[in-house]
């Protein structure tokens, strides 16, 4: 199945049209997005909840990880590095963590509001191997870009 990301995009903008609030806003874009695909087996989001920390925020699938340090793992890494962590297999990357043993790959995104203050990461977890594109990994991005610009 291939995603419709211009599609995507309108209805997320159409739902969370002058919406501010951060979990509402992540709630609405881990829902729509976890429905868009079947490679999605695990789809929300890790919140900036303290100095290099991250808690877990609103999701879709089997259990996450309550809290994720910005030192591990994928979610971690994104966070620490403000770049997309595109993993083609979870195994193969140094200090993942297995909130959930079906995972075999990933894709994480930063979280930026519109003053460019880190809220937290996007991420989505696939029982398939090496799921995720670098065309989900821009979509991505620009519909995140976009729905967390309101954001302060």
């Amino acid at each position: 199945m291939t995603i419709d990301y211009p599609t995507l995009a309108r209805t997320i903008a159409a739902l969370t049209e002058g919406e501010t609030d951060t979990v509402s806003l992540m709630a609405t874009v881990t829902c729509e997005v976890h429905h868009a695909d079947e490679r999605f087996d695990w789809t929300g989001f890790y919140r900036v909840a303290g100095p290099d920390l991250l808690k877990i925020g609103p999701y879709q699938g089997g259990h996450g990880c309550l809290t994720i340090p910005f030192a591990r793992g994928v979610c971690g890494a994104a966070a620490r590095t403000g770049e997309v962590q595109l993993v083609p297999d979870v195994d193969a990357f140094p200090g993942h963590i297995a909130c959930a043993s079906s995972t075999r790959s990933e894709l994480v995104l930063p979280v930026w509001n519109g003053k460019g203050r880190l809220l937290g990461v996007f991420d989505i977890d696939s029982d398939q191997p090496d799921a995720f594109t670098q065309e989900d990994a821009d979509a991505l991005a620009g519909i995140l870009k976009t729905t967390f610009a309101a954001v302060l």
